[in-house]
């Protein structure tokens, strides 16, 4: 399992500890893969910790499944990270996006973009099946939650 943005690997630890054969964090921040090492090292050379950048930082083969979850927030070029997850997804891809909500939008407005300088972004059911439809994924599914989707791609 790929997981893009892992950070401190608290996902991981649940995935492994499910009984995955391998877990590999893509993570930009090195200070995020440490803490990740620290939380995972019981489960030794199952854990993988890659830093760089997700869209060129070189990852070997397919995965049977990719996630990124709380990922796509940020992220302006969403389209170039759902195509990177086609290419090296042979099974499923799973990730989190965010929606706008009348309760939590001004406030994650206020709080990212006016105080911070950090722009989020938000989507439509819409977009998003466009988004995986054009990286390639065969089937897209989608489950809207309060705040936001979670969208499951099939190769």
């Amino acid at each position: 399992m790929l997981d893009i943005g892992g950070g401190s690997g608290r996902v991981g630890e649940l995935i492994l500890g499910a009984g995955a054969r391998e877990w590999v964090n893509a993570d930009i921040a090195q200070e995020m893969l440490d803490l990740s090492a620290k939380r995972l090292e019981r489960f030794g050379d199952k854990v993988k910790l890659v830093q760089g950048d997700f869209l060129s930082v070189p990852l070997e083969g397919k995965f049977d499944v990719t996630i990124a979850l709380g990922f796509f927030d940020y992220i302006p070029d969403a389209h170039l990270f759902v195509r990177r997850m086609a290419e090296l997804t042979s099974g499923s891809a799973v990730a989190s996006f965010p929606r706008w909500n009348w309760l939590k939008g001004p406030v994650r407005k206020v709080r990212y973009e006016v105080i911070n300088n950090c722009p989020i972004f938000n989507y439509t059911e819409r977009e998003l099946r466009f988004l995986f439809g054009g990286a390639g994924f065969s089937r897209v599914l989608i489950k809207q939650g309060r705040s936001g989707f979670l969208v499951r791609a099939d190769s």
